[in-house]
């Protein structure tokens, strides 16, 4: 397990592995946050100090909640509002340190237009 915390620290979260791939989107919530978002399975990520210590924002299509910390605002997590068996959710990778993730690539997601991964 790998884990970090907010910059306040009071909310941490732990990931059972690093992850194969960071996804960069460029949709308009995602470029404002300058997330790198790590894909696991809905119960493999703990995520402590949520949600008595995360404020969340839910936009557009009304599928998934934006999480950050109530207290340094910086964005933990996002989660789908209906969690279904299989089901994703992202952490934002830049709350860890680079040298705990190693040499992950980073995949470019053009959410704002195609989404479709950019070359």
């Amino acid at each position: 397990m790998l884990s970090t915390t907010c910059h306040c620290g009071d909310v941490t979260i732990r990931i059972p592995r690093s992850p194969e791939k960071l996804t960069n989107c460029n949709c308009s919530i995602c470029r404002r946050h300058g997330a790198l978002w790590a894909y696991y399975k809905v119960g493999e990520v703990e995520v402590n100090g949520h949600p008595e210590k995360t404020q969340e924002y839910i936009w557009g299509d009304k599928m998934l909640r934006i999480v950050r910390c109530r207290n340094c605002g910086c964005v933990t997590h996002w989660e789908p509002l209906e969690s279904k068996p299989g089901g994703n959710m992202g952490v934002n990778a830049r709350n860890f340190d680079p040298i705990m993730l190693g040499n992950v690539q980073i995949q470019r997601l053009d959410g704002a237009d195609t989404w479709k991964l950019v070359e």
